[in-house]
């Protein structure tokens, strides 16, 4: 029981690793997705060819390969990440690239009378984004980004390629020292649904308090 309960604290350990992960490649995956979703929007045909550039290339190449470039192939450039550094980089900008399309639906599927309101109350362009349409937009946003984070919370398990300790890795380390694949691999299942679950009940609880204040944004 005792080295069982030695094992456990590896597991646990990956865990907060599969955490911080999940905590920065979201804030990253955020950053990318508004700027991105936002650039798709722009009336410059520069950003938006940027923008939809950065989309299509990280939805279209896998996971896999973007976390062996940055770890791997970055160094060759002078740009050396650790582990961790290199899987939130990954992870944020792969995840991103899906949000950002997210960000550019929702705000284009707010009501054009929103926006004959903004010009109506001489609002100019970005004054009426931030202050009409985002709010109202971030709520149509708030499910589809709860997804991505479960997505990139589950999407982790590929940094154990690159030897960072996270929950899969542990697993695989217990696996190997005491020869059995159930209890590591079934502890780490029910780890990532307990966590997929909080993303989701805070998602959830966010939407329904955003949702509460949205009357007095609506013009």
């Amino acid at each position: 029981m005792t080295q069982w309960s030695g094992y456990f604290g590896l597991i646990m350990q990956g865990a907060l690793v599969t955490i911080e992960l999940t905590l920065m490649g979201s804030v990253l995956a955020l950053i990318m997705a508004f700027l991105a979703g936002l650039g798709r929007l722009s009336r410059f045909f520069a950003i938006r060819a940027l923008a939809t550039a950065y989309i299509e290339f990280f939805r279209g190449t896998s996971i896999f390969v973007q976390l062996f470039w940055a770890y791997f192939v970055l160094p060759f450039i002078g740009i050396s990440l650790t582990p961790l550094q290199a899987g939130v980089l990954a992870l944020g900008l792969n995840v991103g690239a899906y949000a950002a399309e997210v960000v550019r639906g929702a705000i284009q599927s707010i009501g054009r009378e929103q926006y004959e309101a903004c010009t109506a109350l001489n609002l100019g362009r970005w004054q009426g984004m931030r202050h009409v349409i985002l709010p109202q937009a971030l709520l149509v946003m708030l499910p589809t980004f709860g997804n991505n984070a479960i997505e990139l919370l589950k999407a982790t398990a590929v940094v154990s390629l690159i030897s960072l300790a996270d929950l899969t890795f542990q697993a695989q380390v217990v696996r190997s020292q005491t020869g059995n694949t159930l209890v590591p691999f079934t502890t780490i299942l029910i780890i990532y649904f307990v966590l997929a679950l909080i993303i989701s009940w805070g998602v959830r609880s966010l939407e329904r308090r955003m949702a509460r204040g949205l009357d007095g944004v609506r013009v």
